[in-house]
């Protein structure tokens, strides 16, 4: 899966929520929206804080102070928030880093922020649509594909997914007969070509 769900327009990419309070120290359950929880969430990290579905301006940032996990999410507090009243007030705000900040993937694996808005084309350049999300479980990652006729699930694969290149934001498919008439509802998040896992 990788980092994020979303992004803003300074290039950042959120990597959890902020659920509730959690015990009256200013604690807080954060829900991780990354694989990479355990390098994100760590005493000393700064993050932009923005209201969930709002895209972050780069002037509010949460510096965190400690952090214990629990059932696979962070127990987090932040440096000044020491009540459950201070952070009751955090209920709801996401948390974002600069995309420069991800560190270096493995070949073959991409973070699913950056397989979004991608250009799907066939390998004779015939349009095909604009990947809109990046669905599935470790092993089974999926591009769903928005194209004129509704959404379109292809595996990402190497024998489908021919050519992959988040810069230039194209991904050239050559899809077995029948798969893009296929207009099937859509799956769970992740990505690694060919191993069908993506990343966040």
């Amino acid at each position: 899966m990788a980092d994020g769900n979303g992004s803003a327009p300074d290039d950042q990419v959120l990597v959890g929520t902020i659920e509730r309070p959690h015990g009256l120290r200013g604690e807080v359950v954060v829900n991780p929206l990354t694989d990479f929880g355990h390098e994100r969430f760590v005493p000393g990290a700064t993050l932009t804080m923005a209201r969930a579905g709002q895209s972050p301006d780069g002037r509010t940032s949460l510096r965190i102070e400690d952090v214990r996990w629990h059932k696979d999410r962070p127990l987090v507090r932040f440096e000044g928030i020491e009540t459950v009243e201070a952070a009751e007030t955090l209920r709801g705000q996401g948390l974002w880093i600069l995309a420069s900040a991800r560190p270096a993937l493995e070949p073959g694996v991409f973070y699913e922020t950056d397989l979004v808005e991608c250009r799907v084309e066939l390998m004779d350049g015939t349009a095909v649509g604009t990947v809109e999300r990046v669905d599935g479980g470790t092993g089974a990652s999926v591009l769903v594909i928005g194209t004129p006729n509704g959404e379109v699930l292809v595996p990402l694969a190497d024998d489908i997914c021919r050519v992959i290149d988040p810069a230039a934001r194209r991904i050239v498919i050559d899809p077995p007969a029948g798969l893009l008439e296929l207009n099937a509802p859509a799956t769970p998040r992740a990505a690694r070509r060919g191993k069908g896992r993506s990343s966040r």
